[in-house]
């Protein structure tokens, strides 16, 4: 596991270098380790190294490995998240990053009633407008913000989104401030701030930095080429 904690190190330095340039805070970056297909013991490794904030894309891939890993970490839910599965959410994750629709804020509203558990989430936005990607249509957020953050049980912290892939770096650093762009006219239109800007990934979390990212999920980086379960 000595790659892992030298991975960590490598990353840590170059999320220092993109604060440093944009005159951040290095304190304001969270990294969130993804763990998708890995298990429990390079979870527990990531975490020794350093990555106290674990990342999952399935639900039921979580709800596997989470009994198996020893050491304690924030866990995070990065990945589309269905309806039929959100009952199986509530209270397990410190933070849902992909609530990509009103539908899905109501039912974890509900939820949350009846189980008196305020769930904490960001809402994805299709800042790449490319068809694959999940999300509300810039146009949309800022209503979407302001619906969902009248739905009780429920806190809303931020935007979500994924870079466009490509090589192209200001195309990619265009997403990204679209997303900053947006979570200041929520903050705005709500009157008040929101904590969060979830954005950038392995190809490119440094200039998710420089564009205000206060959460970047990173996997291969951290752990290699994804793993086998």
């Amino acid at each position: 596991m000595l790659e892992i904690a030298e991975n960590v190190l490598r990353v840590q330095e170059r999320v220092r270098g993109a604060c440093d340039r944009s005159r951040r805070r290095y304190e304001d970056v969270t990294i969130v380790g993804i763990t998708k297909t890995f298990g429990p013991d390079r979870v527990d490794a990531l975490v020794r190294a350093g990555i106290a904030d674990v990342g999952e894309n399935r639900v039921q891939e979580f709800l596997e490995k989470k009994p198996g890993v020893t050491m304690p970490c924030r866990w995070h839910l990065v990945g589309t998240l269905q309806r039929n599965k959100a009952s199986k959410v509530i209270g397990q994750f410190e933070l849902i990053h992909s609530v990509d629709r009103i539908s899905l804020a109501e039912t974890l509203s509900r939820l949350g009633l009846d189980s008196g558990v305020d769930t904490r989430i960001l809402l994805e936005v299709n800042t790449s407008g490319e068809a694959s990607k999940h999300g509300f249509n810039p146009d949309e957020a800022v209503d979407a913000v302001c619906r969902v953050g009248e739905l009780a049980g429920l806190e809303i912290e931020g935007l979500m989104t994924i870079g466009p892939l490509t090589d192209d770096h200001a195309r990619v650093r265009r997403a990204f401030q679209e997303l900053r762009r947006l979570k200041e006219e929520s903050e705005r239109a709500l009157g008040r701030d929101l904590r969060h800007l979830s954005m950038g990934m392995t190809g490119d979390f440094e200039i998710a930095v420089e564009e205000g990212a206060t959460l970047v999920r990173l996997g291969r980086v951290l752990l290699g080429e994804r793993g086998r379960r």
